[in-house]
């Protein structure tokens, strides 16, 4: 539960310094941003809508008239051949008065169904506006709208303090004006188109717009502070009244050359109830537009946005959708970190959750026109993984280094570190668990110790104790302690250990072999040999953390750890150096060779334990076991005389001390059963 508290404390900062970056576009962090999700209009083949032209003043028809400003005629005689056009939207302003041509022009406009003319609002005086000018401006404005948003459309749409308008001669033939003022992005890219703004007293709507009420006979009307519609066609408004547009691959926009309206290569025909944008393109004349697609003509901003409506395919965005995005990807390394163990597996798992979620988010912009941000979700993920993983690595630190400080001298370096790699399988308040118990003690330890001195007594004591010690860590137990000159350790804590019992009788008889061969070294030294006996119990019990506030110790208590201890004692009853109990021998697995002594009713026991001998694996091990077990089948069937002479065999043959200690009862004619034993 503490790591859990520190892997939210970890992240909450994460969390929030996302979120502010992404609500308050914060830079360069925006600015990526826009870039990372440019990718969306290079995944969609949506169309234009048919109904719209672009008439460009181009190179071949800079070629032909001339560098640009033309004579006003020229144009005139183009405007003459779009009159079967619904709109024509003129993306260039004429502020200048060049003489008579300008009423030639006029004329031409006037002669068009519809027409828009262009202007700009700016932040600087480019030319005064007389009050003449001004009326007629005004009369393109959004009134109705302006009424209905009241005082808050100075907080919902931008405001201009200057404009730069068309000619009086040139305003007064057009239907009406609108502006041609765009707003870029924070990279300097130009990604949405404005509705309306304010200038003057007046809300004035873009040209599109513009274009709009003038083809569909409507209004712009509000529906609520985010939503605007005409006709029956809804528009959804963001930050000053911007709508992203949904750019289309550049060759799929109809553009048509000037040059061929003039000429008549292009007929009028072809603009019959169209809506056309005549602009500028030639390079160092007209206006370009760096945009998430590249470099394109500025009239096409009105061309997409007018299709985008037209065709329903403006794009729709959702604010809450990316922060709810941001929380999930915070979120997703603090709930695998609980989940899943391997660092490698993690990452893979968070780098794929994201992918799926990019895919999906890619998919329901191609299809529903869903946008949705990517990148601050993608950064708030590479944020969370580096500091759960940081931190994740700092507590792992932590605890192995407990563990190494606490287990490193129990436990086998394998053992130890699966232990480290998997801490949760150690649980140091304690647990009940079923093990193997493993007590082995030194026989007639007294008169060795007499024997020598202390020095020369640590000194064997620590030969003695590195085999032994060797030997639980080879068959992975955990040395629990050593009490004097005995050997405590148990198998399946702290790390499992599935066939505990067969390794603690692997254990045992391993110590046997190791301790023959330091026997013969201590003889050869003239030193007295060890013998030792060593009882072991499967049983479930306690094991933990136990001990004091200020030291504690990893062991194992419980009845199974006292009848382990006990039937270690009973050794030398029977003089031999393993006994195990039954509950031990039902767990074993392994093909062992051992032979049942006698049901023994130890203290703290009520009901008797039947023990067995572990035997050494060889040849003479077998025979002795056939030839027992013949014998003590005999003195269980009360056959005593039978069982009395096998006994005796087995003790002349081969100095078997187990049937020394049945051979007397034999004699007695003591019955199987009848005959318990209470150890202290």
């Amino acid at each position: 539960m503490k790591d859990k508290f520190i892997y939210a404390f970890a992240v909450l900062p994460i969390l929030a310094i996302t979120l502010v970056l992404q609500i308050y576009k914060v830079e360069p962090f925006e600015n990526f941003s826009l870039t990372f999700n440019d990718i969306d209009f290079s995944l969609q083949k949506k169309e234009p809508n048919k109904d719209i032209v672009f008439v460009a003043v181009d190179e071949p028809s800079v070629n032909r008239y001339g560098r640009w400003p033309w004579d006003r005629r020229i144009l005139a005689k183009g405007i003459d051949r779009l009159t079967q056009a619904d709109v024509v939207l003129m993306d260039m302003i004429f502020s200048e008065p060049t003489g008579e041509v300008d009423e030639v022009l006029a004329e031409s406009l006037s002669g068009l169904n519809n027409s828009v003319c262009g202007f700009f609002l700016r932040d600087n005086a480019t030319q005064v506006i007389s009050d003449d000018e001004l009326d007629v401006l005004s009369d393109s404005t959004l009134d109705l709208l302006q009424s209905q948003f009241g005082d808050s459309s100075r907080d919902i749409f931008p405001s201009a303090k200057y404009a730069e308008i068309n000619i009086l001669p040139i305003m007064e033939a057009c239907s009406l004006s609108g502006s041609f003022s765009t707003f870029r992005a924070s990279d300097d890219k130009l990604r949405s188109y404005p509705t309306a703004l304010h200038f003057g007293d007046g809300l004035y709507p873009s040209l599109a717009i513009q274009g709009l009420r003038l083809r569909l006979n409507k209004d712009l009307e509000r529906v609520d502070n985010n939503h605007l519609k005409i006709g029956k066609y809804i528009i959804k408004i963001g930050e000053n009244g911007l709508v992203r547009l949904n750019f289309y691959d550049l060759d799929k926009y109809d553009v048509v050359s000037f040059l061929d309206v003039a000429t008549g290569v292009v007929k009028p025909e072809y603009f019959k109830n169209k809506i056309v944008i005549l602009g500028i393109t030639e390079v160092g004349a007209g206006d370009i537009a760096n945009t998430p697609i590249g470099s394109i003509p500025g009239p096409l901003l009105h061309y997409t946005f007018l299709s985008n409506l037209l065709n329903s395919q403006l794009i729709v965005e959702y604010k809450y959708i990316t922060p709810i995005l941001i929380v999930m990807m915070v979120l997703l390394p603090l709930i695998l970190i609980f989940s899943i163990k391997k660092i490698l597996y993690r990452t893979l798992l968070n780098i794929l959750i994201y992918l799926v979620v990019y895919g999906y988010v890619r998919y329901l912009f191609v299809v529903d026109m869903i946008y949705i941000d990517l990148f601050f979700p993608l950064l708030s993920l590479i944020f969370s993984m580096v500091v759960v993983e940081a931190v994740a690595f700092n507590i792992q630190e932590k605890k192995g280094k407990f563990m190494k400080d606490t287990f490193s001298s129990y436990l086998s370096g394998d053992l130890l570190n699966k232990l480290i790699e998997n801490p949760e399988s150690l649980k140091l308040g304690g647990e009940k668990k079923e093990l193997s118990i493993l007590f082995s003690d030194i026989r007639g330890f007294t008169t060795i110790s007499e024997s020598m001195s202390p020095e020369k007594l640590i000194k064997i004591l620590n030969r003695y104790f590195t085999p032994m010690t060797e030997s639980v860590l080879e068959n992975g137990g955990m040395l629990d302690k050593y009490i004097g000159d005995a050997v405590m350790a148990f198998f399946n804590a702290p790390v499992d250990l599935e066939k505990h019992a067969d390794a603690s009788c692997d254990c045992a008889l391993s110590m046997i072999e190791k301790l023959e061969r330091l026997n013969k070294e201590l003889v050869s030294e003239n030193i007295l040999p060890i013998r030792i006996g060593i009882g072991i119990n499967s049983a479930e019990v306690i094991v933990g953390n136990i001990g004091s506030d200020a030291k504690k110790d990893y062991t194992v208590i419980g009845d199974g750890v006292n009848l382990a201890s006990r039937v270690e004692g009973l050794t030398k009853n029977y003089g031999i150096e393993i006994l195990i109990t039954e509950f031990t021998v039902a767990k074993l697995t392994k093909e062992f060779i051992y032979r049942e002594m006698e049901p023994v009713k130890v203290k703290g026991k009520d009901e008797a334990v039947l023990l067995y001998q572990l035997m050494p694996n060889s040849e003479e091990s077998k025979k002795i076991k056939s030839l027992y077990d013949e014998a003590l089948a005999l003195y269980k069937d009360s056959s005593f005389e039978k069982a009395e002479k096998l006994f005796n065999k087995l003790v002349k043959e081969y100095e078997d001390n187990p049937s020394k200690y049945f051979l007397p009862l034999a004699k007695e004619k003591h019955p199987w059963g009848v005959h318990k034993m209470t150890t202290k």
